[in-house]
């Protein structure tokens, strides 16, 4: 496993590679640009001292010294002591060399070697180029020096004159440039530290923050909450995190609700199951009326069996398990084949049928789906309509949707009942239990359905006079 490190630690750890490259590779570039310039200015202030050494060689000349030829200790001390000026004025000594390269005269302040100028720096003179090196001079001094030469005639005698300086002045300068951007780096790494501190405490408070609801989270607190602070980035997933806590917390609520009104659901049945068939086995119930109890027991059964089923169709239904087959059909027929499947209890209850029929209301949508809606909203009316009440149909289409409405007379839904008629396990009387009325699931199986379809369904009421529920289904292509 990887040691892992801080974000303050990563962080300040890349800010200062990236100081310390760029102030690495700015060091570079400015010392090799201040040697290049520096050799330059060495070049050009030599090539002054030569044009000057020239000059005063003309003026020997005229006083009868040719210093291209050996002079004697007299003329070469007077010779020297003229160059010592240039030596004196710009630190550059100055020597000049006979024709074959040897050493003739020079100022102090150097020392050479017995070596002559190579032949081939003495043919680049020849040709009229000024001659510029770096170094030794190929072995004729003992330290490296930056050197210019130039050919020089003098009444017939052939010789060359040089100008030099020593190079221990840009390494001096290159040290002390390396010594300055050496402070100038620790300098700046400490700010950096400082800065990479205020900065990581600034991104790491709010990550910090959130990783500790993101515990408590984790341990079941799902009233842990993130605060929104930081920077733009940060308080977007703040927010996120606690919109994802809020609706685990509405999930949890739901859970906890969904449990308890299952127990609630299944416990009702179950106790009347079971008090019905011990008095039966202790004998509490008379032989001859347990074929009226035991149909009752059956018809428990059979709710429980219907509930269980309810259950496991949302579950399919919620975790996307179940395809959607739509096409184009007619709705006329789904609704008129819940109502003949109906039709005995319909007559039972001398319940009014009212809008079937009319022309074709073509809608793209699963049929087994819409079958179930229908059925369900169906069932329901002729629950709740009264005895020569009647329940009413109509389709019409609205855009690219056809708005379905079914309503049934009889008491209605009272007001602060309808927002909520489509949740799990809801009835407005919550004290009768799983009885002849339903469970409570129907109505948000229709909801799931109907929104799956690519549609939406709502409730209207008007207490004591009739109930309303409307969906919406995409209509035919």
């Amino acid at each position: 496993m990887n040691r892992r490190h801080t974000i303050s630690r990563e962080f300040f750890s890349t800010i200062a590679a990236v100081l310390v490259l760029g102030l690495s590779v700015m060091c570079a570039i400015q010392t090799a640009l201040s040697a290049a310039y520096f050799v330059n200015e060495r070049r050009a202030a030599l090539t002054a001292i030569l044009d000057g050494a020239v000059a005063l060689t003309d003026r020997f000349a005229e006083a009868g010294y040719i210093v291209t030829r050996p002079l004697g200790d007299d003329r070469a001390q007077s010779a020297r002591s003229g160059y010592e000026l240039f030596n004196t004025s710009s630190g550059a000594m100055v020597f000049v060399t006979a024709e074959d390269g040897s050493v003739l005269l020079h100022t102090e302040g150097a020392d050479f070697t017995d070596r002559r100028v190579p032949q081939k720096m003495l043919d680049q003179m020849d040709v009229g180029d000024d001659l510029f090196v770096t170094g030794t001079l190929d072995g004729v001094y003992t330290d490296k020096y930056y050197t210019a030469g130039r050919r020089i005639d003098i009444n017939g005698t052939v010789g060359y004159l040089f100008a030099a300086s020593p190079m221990t002045a840009l390494g001096s300068y290159i040290m002390d440039m390396l010594v300055m951007f050496g402070i100038s780096a620790v300098a700046i790494l400490l700010l950096c530290s400082l800065l990479c501190w205020v900065l990581a405490r600034r991104i790491t408070g709010p990550i910090e923050a959130i990783s500790d609801a993101a515990r408590k989270l984790g341990s079941g607190d799902f009233t842990a909450r993130a605060p929104v602070d930081g920077c733009v980035e940060l308080a977007d997933f703040a927010t996120t995190f606690n919109n994802m806590a809020t609706r685990l917390q509405t999930i949890d609520n739901s859970r906890g609700q969904f449990m308890g009104n299952i127990a609630h659901e299944l416990r009702t049945p179950m106790t009347t199951i079971k008090g019905f068939i011990d008095g039966m086995l202790d004998g509490t119930i008379p032989q001859e009326e347990n074929q009226h109890y035991l149909t009752i027991v059956s018809q428990e059964t059979g709710r429980l069996a219907r509930l269980v089923q309810n259950m496991l169709d949302i579950t399919k239904l919620e975790a996307g398990e179940v395809p959607v087959h739509a096409r184009n059909y007619d709705l006329w027929k789904t609704v008129t084949d819940v109502v003949l499947s109906d039709e005995q209890r319909i007559e039972d209850g001398r319940i009014d049928i009212r809008g079937l029929g009319g022309p074709p209301m073509m809608i793209c949508a699963d049929p087994d789906f819409v079958h179930q809606v229908v059925y369900n909203i169906v069932d329901n009316a002729i629950k709740f309509t009264p005895e020569g009440g009647a329940i009413s149909f109509s389709a019409q289409k609205k855009g690219d949707m056809v708005e379905v409405s079914i309503e049934n007379t009889g008491s209605g839904i009272a007001p602060e009942a309808l927002p909520f008629v489509f949740e799990r396990f809801y009835k407005e009387d919550h004290s009768r239990g799983m009885n002849t009325r339903g469970s409570g699931l129907g109505l948000h199986i229709c909801k799931i359905l109907v929104n799956l379809s690519g549609g939406q369904i709502h409730a209207e009421s008007e207490a004591g006079k009739w109930c309303r529920f409307v969906f919406t289904l995409p209509a035919a292509n």
